[in-house]
């Protein structure tokens, strides 16, 4: 009895496109929210399997308030991660570019970096990226507006400076401002031994697509935190440095590493992608044309059950009886004849009745769908006693 459930139209291909955009996009927000969505599956699965079918009333009663208020608890509990996916969709839409510096002032930022890092001394610089970091900042710094140069880097990192243990950040290849507070990271692994610099860098790079450079007082290591990662460059000239931001900024990498990591991450897009079409075309199956209505007929044997003690059944005329269904199309799709049934209630054959009527209470099935009419609608039936003849 399968009906064919896969009948796609151009239009239906764009439906099913756009969902699995929006679901691919749900996908790369729950990276970081994978624990916490793994931690509400867990009590939806409790909820439904334990809660209800044991019939808990007073947990049962507590897990209704909650998916209740399920909305606000995600809102809350994901306000961040939501602003950015929002902010994502914004500058994706408005065609947003990266900034990309000057190569007079990344030379210039460089230097000054690598004059810091031998000399000691600490300093956190922002190149922001496409996506607004203001909005990050425990506390802005100082307005500057600035050329960037070497002599005003040392100047403002300079332990005196009331800006040395803030950030700065610059933009359109100015020093925007200095001594702002960043957000610090709580992945201790992920700081590599870092002190409350890193962590500052590390924590807006997780936060956004910012660049942070990072100069290490204590080993005088410069550091470069991206998409949520921290690197620690290993003794690096003002030329190479300059090259390794230039490629992040770029998103391409000059090594091999860095195009193991590119492949690897197109990989996990891909994967991503095809997981998002398929629930996309999975929930289009059965929410479109699954929903559909439609009507069948199915040619279903008539069993019969409780035959009194001393008698024999000899025939059952008709064998089959035709049954028509209605339901929707999923229901139609999932079902067979096998999973349909006319049952006869015999016991009534030790007072002498031998024809029994046919109804929908007389059709098992567990399929969902609805009995419309049943033909013929009585049966008869041909036994004989143990010690007689026919009746």
């Amino acid at each position: 009895m399968h009906t064919p459930l896969l009948d796609i139209a151009p239009t239906d291909l764009v439906d099913i496109a756009v969902v699995a955009l929006l679901l691919w996009g749900l996908v790369v927000w729950t990276r970081r929210a994978r624990m916490a969505l793994l931690g509400l599956a867990f009590l939806g699965v409790f909820y439904h399997l334990i809660a209800q079918q044991f019939k808990l009333q007073l947990t049962t009663w507590i897990f209704q308030g909650f998916f209740a208020a399920l909305v606000v608890v995600v809102v809350v509990v994901f306000q961040d991660d939501l602003r950015r996916l929002f902010e994502q969709i914004a500058t994706f839409s408005l065609r947003r570019k990266a900034p990309r510096p000057d190569p007079s002032s990344l030379g210039t930022l460089t230097r000054g970096l690598y004059q810091l890092a031998a000399k000691r001394r600490g300093a956190l610089v922002v190149l922001p990226g496409r996506e607004p970091i203001e909005r990050h900042f425990l506390q802005h710094g100082v307005p500057l507006d600035a050329e960037i140069s070497e002599e005003l880097l040392d100047s403002l990192f300079d332990p005196g400076s009331a800006g040395h243990d803030g950030a700065l950040v610059m933009q359109n290849n100015r020093i925007k401002e200095f001594g702002v507070h960043l957000p610090l990271s709580e992945n201790r692994d992920g700081l590599k031994g870092g002190g409350t610099r890193h962590a500052a860098a590390l924590g807006l790079a997780e936060r956004s697509d910012a660049l942070c450079l990072v100069v290490s007082e204590e080993r005088g290591t410069i550091g470069i935190a991206a998409r949520g990662q921290l690197e620690i460059l290993d003794n690096p000239d003002a030329g190479k440095l300059a090259n390794r931001i230039r490629s992040y900024l770029q998103r391409t990498g000059t090594q091999v590493n860095a195009r193991r990591v590119e492949w690897r991450r197109w990989g996990r897009r891909l994967v991503e992608g095809l997981l998002s079409f398929a629930l996309a075309l999975g929930a289009w199956l059965i929410f479109v044309p699954g929903a559909t209505a439609e009507e069948a007929v199915l040619q279903v044997p008539v069993a019969v059950e409780n035959m009194p003690e001393g008698y024999a059944l000899k025939d059952v005329n008709p064998p089959e009886v035709e049954i028509a269904v209605a339901g929707p199309r999923r229901a139609m799709f999932l079902a067979s004849n096998a999973d349909f049934e006319v049952v006869i209630d015999a016991n009534l054959v030790r007072l002498g009745r031998r024809t029994f009527e046919v109804s929908a209470q007389s059709v098992r099935h567990a399929t969902g769908l609805e009995i419309k009419s049943i033909k013929p609608d009585k049966v008869k039936l041909t036994v004989q006693k143990a010690r007689g003849g026919a009746r």
